[in-house]
Parts: C-alpha cells; structure tokens; sequence
C-alpha cells in the first residue's frame, strides 16, 4: 500500500512539474503545433517584415520551405550553434558599419553554411561565395599566399560594400539578395522580360531555377533563427559571446606551425581563426601589413616572444626540403586566347604557372579549353614568343 502510494505521488509532482513548465515555457512545448500553423507563420513573417527594410512577403510556397525547414535544419542548425555564435557579431559589425539591414548575417549560411574554406563548382570561394572578379572589384587580396575570400573579417566587409552597390542599382533589399546570387545583369534582363515589374515575385518566372529559390531559401533560414528560441535552437542571438581574439601584425615571414610549436598553440585554433592563408604561411611583402588573428591571450604571448619566433621560423623554413611557394602577386593579369593545340599544361608551363591555378582563376571546373577562348592569367614568367 505505502508502494502504492509513492507511485502515485511520484505521478502527481510529475504531472504538476510538467504544468508548471508549460505555463513558464508555452512556446518549447506547444511550438510543434505552432510551426505548422498557417497562421501563426503569418504573423511571424509580419512581424519580421516590420522589423528589416527587407520587404517579407507570405507565400504559401514560401509556408512550405519553412515548414520543411522546421523539420530537417533545426538538428543541423543546434549543432552549428557555436559557429553561428562566432561568425554573427564579425557579419554584423561589417552590415553595420555599411548602414544595411543585420537580417542579411543569414545570407553566408545560404551561401556557404557558414564554411570560410567553401569552394563552388563555378569557383565562388569563402563565406560569401566570391567570384574572382566581384572580389577584386571589392578590395580582397588574392596571391599565391592569400585568398581574402576566406577572410571572415575583411570578406564581411566586402560583401556589404558589394550588397550596398547592388541595393543602389535596384533600391529593393530582396532584389539585391537575388542580384547577389545571380549578378545584376541577370536580375536587370529579368525586369525587362516581365514587362518592366520590378518585384521580385513579380519577375521571379523570369529568373534562373536558383535564383527562383535561393530568396525563398534566406527568408526562410531566417524565419527559423529570428524565431530559433520557439523552435528550441539554442543560440545566442541577442547576446552574442565572441571568442575574444586579437590581432598581431606579422613582421616577418613565419607559418602557422611554427607559431604552434614554438608557443604552444593547438594548430587548429590558428588555422580556424585565420583561414585566408592558404599554404598556412604568413607572407612577408613589401609595403603590405599582414595580420594573424590569435585569442587575446596567446596574442600577447606572441608579442612578447615575436623575435624568438621569427629567428625560429627562419631557421625552419631554411632547414625545409622543398622550397616555399613563389609569391606572385595577383593583380597584373594577361589574357591569353588560347590557339591551336593549346591544353593547360602547355599553357601552365608557357607562363609559369599551376594548371590548378589557371582553373581557378577562370572558374573552370575540369580542364576541357577550346581554340580561341580567352582565359585570365596572373604569369611568373612572360615567354619571349
């Protein structure tokens, strides 16, 4: 009998527990129900167009995608809680700076999901999936070195400078959205094909398949992560907790190894906070600042061991077997039509250059080239003839 009435006690304060939890937390227990109420997806979408300068329209195809991301990203997006939490203040701080709406911090989960190492087949690189030519147009260093595409920081910044040009050509947030993915010359064709609409629901018949859905896809991943506590994603978007970094200007030539080894450093912290550096060296060049981004910490025992350092990096690279790649600089740049029997290793070996390269610099995604296409070429060495 005592046995008896300890389990229906144990019930009772349980059930109590569970009544009392819901009325302090209604939204983590009846949010299931909410997230597929037509309704409440209504108001919330409302709520958010009032909120950004980025117009937020329903549609039920739009009801659908969000509904499909309910259930198959809000996992996904748990377990990339930290990596959100450290990019989002790096896209905010350069969006603010740059006077356009935060909203457009979910746009680098679309484009790379939140990878700075992302490489498309078209070639679009970093974060913010730059191509070659938008990224030089919006100040990144690219050598042998260094991809600024990868760069958190510097690319943030060149992405709201790009974002910022794209808004002044269409004066619509959704429709620069839509010219970041697909180029403005596409979204300006798409205009005059639909008549002269300059919505986007309006042309979006006219607009390439992923560019159809790559708006829908932002207004949705950022439907889920405005509203991430009601879907029980647990991120910090109100106070956002950076790691606490720093920044070191580097003086002389030194590699990440070295500066792992010789300050104790796990080599995978600095090859995340500092993923530009492509051979993982920092290039000394003449009358060019290079940073490392270090947490604060070990950033001042680095500047209290700089010269150390760099006297241990120097014998290393000295006691190196093979030789550094050469640093050329990619800003003079020939184009080369190619002729009669040309392939890339001809080519490759004409200027001085990787094929690996050459296929980068253009995009191309295996080494089919043709008599008289033109390609871009960055050469270490002009042939005579």
């Amino acid at each position: 009998m005592i046995k008896l009435f300890r389990i229906f006690a144990l019930i009772f304060l349980l059930s109590e527990t569970l009544s009392a939890f819901s009325e302090n937390h209604p939204n983590q227990t009846n949010d299931s129900l909410y997230n597929f109420n037509t309704d409440t997806i209504k108001t919330r979408l409302k709520t958010l167009n009032n909120k950004t300068p980025i117009e937020i329209s329903y549609t039920p195809e739009l009801e659908e995608l969000i509904k499909e991301y309910l259930k198959t990203r809000t996992k996904h997006f748990n377990n990339r809680a930290k990596i959100i939490d450290y990019y989002f203040p790096i896209f905010e701080k350069a969006l603010q700076n740059h006077k356009i709406p935060l909203e457009l911090k979910y746009l680098p989960i679309v484009e790379s999901n939140l990878r700075p190492k992302a490489i498309s087949k078209a070639g679009a690189t970093g974060l913010w999936q730059f191509m070659y030519a938008a990224a030089k147009e919006n100040g990144l260093e690219l050598n042998s070195y260094i991809d600024e595409r990868m760069d958190p920081e510097k690319s943030s910044v060149a992405a709201a400078k790009y974002l910022l040009k794209l808004y002044n050509i269409y004066d619509d947030w959704v429709l620069a959205i839509a010219a970041y993915n697909a180029g403005p010359r596409t979204i300006s064709k798409a205009i005059i094909r639909s008549g002269g609409y300059k919505n986007f629901w309006n042309i979006r018949g006219f607009l390439p398949y992923e560019t159809a859905k790559y708006v829908p896809s932002f207004i949705a991943t950022m439907y889920v992560l405005e509203y991430s506590k009601e879907h029980k994603i647990y991120i910090n978007k109100e106070n956002f907790v950076s790691l606490k970094t720093d920044t070191i200007h580097v003086k002389k030539q030194t590699a990440f190894s070295h500066i792992a080894k010789f300050l104790e450093i796990p080599l995978d912290t600095i090859e995340f906070l500092n993923p530009a550096y492509i051979h993982k060296i920092i290039p000394r060049i003449k009358n060019k600042k290079h940073v490392i981004t270090l947490p604060a910490d070990q950033a001042l025992l680095y500047a209290a061991k700089e010269e150390e350092l760099y006297l241990y990096s120097e014998k290393e690279f000295e006691d190196r077997e093979k030789p550094l790649p050469e640093l050329y600089s990619i800003n003079s740049k020939i184009i080369y039509k190619i002729k009669q029997g040309d392939y890339l290793g001809k080519i490759s070996n004409r200027f001085g250059v990787k094929i690996k390269d050459i296929m980068r610099w253009n995009n191309l995604v295996n080494d089919k080239i043709k008599e008289n296409q033109r390609l871009i070429i960055f050469p270490k060495r002009i042939p005579k003839n």
